[in-house]
């Protein structure tokens, strides 16, 4: 089958979506690019391996669950979640930060935050569909709004990918219907006592990503990829991305998502046909959080 390549995840750029791969080779992905590939199997792979933590190769090389989306065991999870933003374990980080407000679809606002010299790189890595900066300060400042929202407002500050991906193909079609619900929630937020001083509050300037993911107009999934197995094999054209996800048409199959996050600590090879042949969990009356080993 060839040499196997690992994948290292989806990255989001000015230019679109990036597949990184092990030792730095990035493919591009573009509308209408067919993505197909094989799982190894045999001396090329065949298991699932740990990716290991904060660049360093996991020391037993351990396997880890194909629906895993951490592609991580135990005790590389722990090691990369130390001194991580996101786990309050890195208090002392020097950069600015800023507060954000995210929309993926009615009903689903959510609070967070990023660091300044990322842009808006965080908002496209979580698929958000609309979102607006809400202020900017040091870590702490920002840790601090975050929270004060989440309490005050009952903001999250976490959105199920599930759900994320369940409204993309019944959206508001204009960008105004689509900042409505966080228009509302920034203008609550930023009449709230008990903001820190150190964090300068920002007007609401909404951004949206419809166009840069390609989910106008982008016909519904009928389901997702559950997990890779060895001797599968996916193939797609892709019609949109959003987040870590790509949706792909199969053909008389119709819409599938795959979330490339699945691809970690797989050997995968060029795909040569244009079947879909991993266990898909389809969506909608027919079966809903069923997985089968062969749909299509």
């Amino acid at each position: 089958m060839g040499q196997a390549w690992r994948c290292s995840g989806l990255r989001w750029s000015a230019g679109g979506p990036v597949l990184v791969w092990d030792g730095g080779r990035r493919s591009a992905l573009t509308w209408g690019k067919r993505v197909a590939f094989g799982v190894a199997e045999g001396a090329e792979g065949g298991v699932r391996t740990c990716v290991g933590a904060r660049g360093h190769a996991c020391p037993s090389a351990a396997a880890v669950p194909g629906r895993s989306t951490g592609a991580r065991c135990e005790e590389c999870a722990r090691l990369d979640r130390a001194h991580s933003v996101a786990a309050d374990t890195f208090a002392d980080d020097p950069r600015p930060y800023r507060v954000y407000l995210a929309w993926f679809g009615p009903g689903m606002v959510k609070v967070g935050i990023t660091a300044v010299e990322r842009g808006p790189v965080r908002l496209l890595e979580q698929g958000a569909v609309c979102f607006s900066w809400l202020g900017t300060g040091p870590l702490m400042a920002a840790r601090r709004t975050e929270e004060l929202l989440r309490a005050a407002l009952r903001v999250p500050d976490r959105i199920p990918y599930a759900q994320k991906r369940a409204v993309r193909a019944v959206l508001p079609r204009t960008e105004e219907e689509r900042a409505v619900e966080i228009a509302d929630v920034h203008a609550r937020a930023v009449a709230l006592g008990g903001w820190p001083e150190s964090l300068e509050r920002e007007p609401f300037r909404p951004e949206d990503h419809v166009r840069v993911f390609g989910l106008a107009g982008v016909p519904t999934a009928v389901g997702e990829v559950s997990e890779l197995v060895a001797g599968g094999a996916v193939s797609g054209e892709l019609v949109a991305a959003a987040g870590p996800d790509l949706h792909l048409a199969t053909g008389e199959g119709g819409v599938v998502v795959l979330d490339t996050r699945l691809l970690a600590g797989w050997g995968l090879v060029p795909g040569v046909g244009r079947e879909l042949s991993v266990p898909v969990r389809e969506y909608g009356g027919f079966g809903e959080g069923v997985v089968q080993e062969g749909l299509f």
